[in-house]
């Protein structure tokens, strides 16, 4: 025990988030997964989620899944790092790494023959305003984590993943916006967005504040 006080402290924390009752435990796992991954808290913190991920039905796939996601929000080279504590935690307790079918050569092609971009036009249109190339690497993005199969995030979840990431870089202008719309599309209420932002306050209260401020103006 790092320090008794402390433990009852988070726990205390931990308790009151997890107790909220829009979002599912698969859902709480993937946004404590999230804010591992954007504030590098890779240790403890990340293999405590993942247990209680475990312990919840999410595998160790549904986890490697959401990095995958969120190597387009975070940046490559923090979700490999998730990547790399979560394949140590697999060996560590005799985990199986899961297989993964590999994407076909139109999804990550910048060519001609590459597949249609999943962007929503009014989004598309935006990013293309800002920089030509941009919008390449943002067609090739969105064409890689296209897939909405079984095993894969819904839309909801993506778009919880999503905001939170904006939560925790506090980048909460167009961005924030338009992935409150994608968990919106996945069928989220108004009220099941301010249960992701009210489950993200137990991972810096003062990210969370300016994420209130942002989202009310959103919803005002």
């Amino acid at each position: 025990m790092l320090d008794p006080v402390f433990a009852q402290m988070a726990g205390a924390t931990t308790g009151h988030a997890w107790a909220i009752p829009e979002l599912t435990d698969r859902e709480k796992t993937f946004l404590s997964v999230v804010a591992d991954v954007c504030q590098g808290t890779l240790g403890l913190p990340f293999e405590t989620h993942v247990r209680a991920g475990l312990d919840r039905g999410v595998s160790t796939a549904d986890i490697r899944e959401l990095l995958r996601f969120l190597s387009y929000d975070c940046g490559y080279h923090a979700a490999a790092a998730g990547l790399e504590r979560l394949a140590e935690f697999e060996t560590q307790h005799g985990i199986p790494h899961p297989e993964a079918e590999p994407l076909s050569d139109d999804l990550v092609s910048t060519g001609p023959d590459a597949a249609p971009s999943p962007l929503p036009a009014a989004v598309r249109a935006r990013v293309g305003e800002l920089d030509g190339h941009f919008l390449e690497h943002f067609d090739l993005q969105s064409r890689m984590r296209s897939g909405h199969g079984p095993g894969t995030l819904s839309e909801r979840e993506r778009g919880f993943a999503s905001l939170s990431v904006d939560v925790h870089y506090q980048t909460l202008g167009e961005t924030f916006r338009t992935h409150i719309g994608r968990a919106v599309r996945g069928g989220a209420s108004e009220n099941d967005v301010r249960a992701a932002l009210r489950f993200n306050a137990q991972f810096g209260v003062t990210r969370a504040w300016h994420g209130w401020l942002a989202l009310n103006a959103c919803f005002a």
